[in-house]
């Protein structure tokens, strides 16, 4: 049984099929209409969405199947203080496969310890965002054909976007991919993520707090809004949230060729007049969201045909403690560990960090 929790639980040629199936599914949408028939989706989402949510629904409803949702968490049994382990173990009994979104970091890999069903992690909190991800290649690859040997720039709240740290992780597995990170210094890229993700593989990035610099030199650029709901200062939010805003000026400093893209919501950050510029994609990408959904639902039920994965080392390692684990509370205050009951407190090594240990659930160095 395979899940997806972070975007590196796929290969990059698992994705390529996967990708390759959403295309499928643009061409030939009535090839698919009826091929979840009898199959249930249990959307749990903790936290508000209306994209990530309403794809999944519409995913799951396109393909024949159905869907079985809460109108809002404070109306479950989560308010009553249940676990999201015993949510998890309640959901599978009533559904085939399930979408989680959280706000605590590490909430889906406390559920996958007791899940008996295939489950999508849909964001948990400033951690991975993986689905969104999905999103994200499947444009890039559309628009400019490939998603190697590209200078890909991510703007503005890169610290708690995970949507960011989910995209970096994936594109790093392709070849002549280089980074460059646009922030301030308060919402820049986290050490670790930078060190696992890229510095460990020799994947080049600079970093800068100037986007109109970097601009001339990205094939693709990644905007994001400065995330209220992840401060616990809001003094300090409120003097970062307009730190970047893209507009019809500076578009002109971009290539020709260069696309927009963006996770949505945006609040100031994109000038809707760039909306009409060819080069603006991010209406494209909530599409191609819905499309890539679709895949992912089938292939996990094992519905894909010859899409399907096999199993593979990543496959088998899916759920597996790192070695080395030592028991440590995290301190991370948005850590699944700090809520959830019957969940050990473990920590695993730093690969060429001697000493330095991180959160299994969170990856908060400890």
């Amino acid at each position: 049984m395979r899940h997806l929790l972070q975007s590196d639980d796929f290969t990059a040629a698992e994705l390529d099929r996967l990708m390759d199936l959403a295309d499928d599914i643009i061409a030939r949408p009535e090839h698919y209409k009826n091929a979840c028939e009898g199959k249930k989706l249990a959307t749990l989402f903790f936290e508000p969405s209306t994209r990530t949510r309403l794809s999944f629904e519409a995913a799951m409803y396109e393909l024949g199947g159905h869907v079985l949702s809460v109108s809002s968490m404070a109306s479950s049994s989560a308010a009553k203080g249940e676990s999201v382990q015993d949510t998890v173990r309640v959901a599978g009994c009533y559904a085939d496969i399930i979408a989680m979104r959280h706000p605590q970091e590490g909430a889906p890999y406390a559920a996958r310890r007791v899940t008996t069903v295939p489950l999508i992690n849909a964001g948990d909190g400033a951690h991975h965002h993986p689905t969104q991800t999905l999103a994200d290649i499947l444009t890039i690859r559309r628009e400019k054909g490939r998603l190697d040997h590209l200078t890909v720039g991510l703007c503005g709240d890169l610290k708690y976007g995970r949507t960011v740290h989910s995209l970096v992780e994936c594109l790093s597995e392709r070849a002549g991919v280089r980074f460059v990170f646009i922030s301030p210094s308060q919402l820049a890229m986290p050490e670790q993520m930078l060190h696992t993700m890229l510095e460990e593989k020799n994947v080049p990035y600079t970093q800068t707090d100037s986007l109109e610099k970097a601009l001339p030199e990205l094939d693709v650029l990644y905007m994001t809004r400065v995330q209220r709901e992840r401060f616990d200062d809001l003094s300090q939010y409120e003097a970062l949230k307009d730190s970047y805003v893209l507009d019809l000026a500076k578009m002109k400093l971009a290539k020709h060729d260069c696309i927009v893209l963006h996770p949505l919501p945006r609040v100031n950050e994109i000038d809707p007049q760039v909306d009409a510029d060819p080069r603006a994609c991010y209406f494209k990408e909530v599409y191609n969201g819905k499309i890539m959904r679709m895949a992912l639902i089938l292939t996990l039920l094992g519905l894909a045909g010859g899409a399907g994965f096999a199993k593979s080392e990543r496959a088998a390692a899916q759920g597996k403690l790192p070695e080395g684990c030592v028991e440590a509370q995290c301190s991370n205050a948005h850590c699944i560990s700090q809520t959830e009951q019957g969940l050990p407190h473990l920590a695993a090594p730093v690969p060429g960090r001697p000493g330095v240990y991180r959160c299994v659930w969170c990856d908060h160095l400890i």
